[in-house]
């Protein structure tokens, strides 16, 4: 295939997935072996590091305003009714702790995990439906309204539990971070407004972390030769990585803003229903390449 309708395609894969909660790694692990080409090796690795940076960087530029508001209120929150300890962005900062530390020392069982078909497949099954379980009995509001309703309102205990549902993410790819902390959300008592929103926070500085750690796992020196190799050789190869970066980046900020307004008045089911038929295919498929 032409290389720059294949970073087009990656590009928008990337953007599409990333933050739904769907499992941008199962898509693009799935995207890997049907368009036939090895997003594990050399320069299409770094190139995937890359795309993955351009979705992530769209989110600070989305929530350009509400992070120079959060910013601008801290500690004590808008309304001066917080502290150090219970402010938004403190509360980001504690669930990325409570994620980051077990996925890094469980790093040899997450690499062997993104190399099962039949674990993301099992992954989006599952996550598929707890995602339609919990929407179904936590997304309306109940008679007395939502325990939280925006993110100035969460508490450290409901920061602590989302982190540590963002860990499955990372175990078992094909989860979905966005998954895992949307869900975790609703079941602390969150509104999917706020549930959603939060895991948008969480996301930056959980995927920069992931993403720069993989980078510098790509640069670094292997036997006395650096792995420098793997970055573009030539104007071909810069022209398809920039292409890429700038798909990712312009499709993922329009899916955020769509999937914002979205939520505001539907639930998640549909995303749920989506991911078990994917889920019970990719099982199919892991089967049939077992025999």
């Amino acid at each position: 295939m032409n290389g720059y309708l294949l970073s087009v395609l990656l590009g928008i894969i990337e953007g599409l997935t990333e933050f739904l909660p769907v499992s941008s790694t199962a898509h693009l692990r799935l995207s890997e072996k049907l368009l036939g080409v090895n997003l594990s090796d050399g320069y299409w690795k770094m190139y995937s590091i890359v795309i993955q940076l351009g979705a992530i960087l769209c989110l600070p530029f989305y929530f350009r305003q509400r992070i120079a508001d959060f910013l601008a209120t801290f500690p004590n929150g808008r309304n001066g009714n917080r502290t150090l300890w219970n402010h938004p962005l403190t509360l980001t900062a504690v669930a990325f702790v409570v994620t980051a530390v077990p996925a890094f020392l469980l790093t040899k069982l997450i690499g062997k995990n993104l190399e099962s078909v039949f674990v993301m497949g099992a992954a989006l099954l599952i996550g598929g439906i707890v995602m339609w379980a919990v929407d179904a009995i936590y997304g309306k509001p109940p008679a007395s309204g939502y325990k939280t309703s925006d993110m100035e309102t969460m508490t450290l205990g409901q920061a602590i539990w989302i982190g540590a549902c963002q860990i499955t993410s990372a175990v078992f790819p094909g989860t979905s971070r966005s998954m895992s902390t949307i869900a975790g959300g609703q079941l602390a008592g969150m509104s999917r407004p706020a549930a959603l929103e939060f895991s948008f926070f969480l996301s930056m500085p959980t995927m920069i972390a992931a993403t720069g750690y993989d980078l510098l796992k790509s640069l670094r020196h292997h036997g006395g030769e650096t792995a420098m190799g793997i970055a573009p050789a030539n104007a071909h190869e810069w022209i398809v990585l920039a292409i890429g970066f700038v798909i990712s980046f312009l499709v993922a900020y329009a899916v955020v803003a769509w999937f914002m307004h979205w939520v505001r008045k539907h639930g998640f089911v549909p995303f749920a229903v989506y991911r078990i038929i994917v889920g019970i295919a990719v099982l199919v498929w892991a089967t049939s390449l077992a025999h």
